[in-house]
């Protein structure tokens, strides 16, 4: 079993970089059977676990959105599900919390990877995480079909909002904790008062 392994990561090697293809054997890997990594064009990046505060907060989105898809019926919340868009196999992203309408997702009680990408992702920064790796997961979402990211900062309690333009630029918004989140066309009608998330 371990030489097959070997043999999948010589050819690996031979390509310069992995893919969602990859994932079965790199499970059965010591240093990633944990299934914390994602792929960022083709580099596997190592998921640190996160801490109470980061569960939490993450939990509470989770938990306001879900309550948004129940009530309306138009889509479905993960938290940590794998990502990617398809014919596009050497990015995979598990969001913090993520929501897809329910006619984008492919198959709703599929156990595999997702192969569209959420409509709405959220992550959390985490005390090692660098606002230049946050803004460009924010960009590699938008680039394969999210329509809006939710990048929340604790430290400076607001969340940085970002979408897509048709000029292709990438619009900022930062939302203090005194303000609301809305979800635009991918959840319309969902307000998410900032003071719940930082309180």
């Amino acid at each position: 079993m371990r030489e097959a392994i070997m043999d999948r990561a010589a050819q690996v090697d031979e390509r310069r970089g992995y893919t969602v293809a990859d994932f079965d054997w790199l499970l059965q890997m010591p240093e990633y059977a944990d299934g914390k990594f994602e792929l960022i064009e083709g580099e596997i990046i190592t998921m640190d676990p996160v801490g109470f505060v980061h569960g939490h907060r993450a939990t509470r989105i989770a938990r306001l959105l879900d309550e948004y898809a129940e009530r309306t019926g138009t889509g479905m919340v993960t938290t940590e599900t794998g990502y990617y868009r398809a014919g596009d196999g050497e990015t995979l992203l598990a969001p913090d919390v993520a929501f897809t309408r329910m006619e984008n997702l492919p198959s709703p009680d599929s156990e595999e990877f997702v192969p569209v990408m959420p409509d709405l992702a959220v992550e959390i920064k985490s005390p090692n995480d660098t606002f230049a790796h946050m803004r460009r997961k924010a960009e590699l979402y938008l680039r394969r079909g999210t329509q809006i990211v939710w990048l929340v900062y604790p430290e400076r309690r607001g969340v940085e909002v970002c979408t897509l333009q048709e000029t292709g630029e990438i619009a900022r918004e930062f939302i203090t904790e005194d303000g609301s989140l809305s979800g635009g066309d991918a959840l319309p009608g969902f307000v998410l008062e900032l003071r719940r998330l930082f309180s």
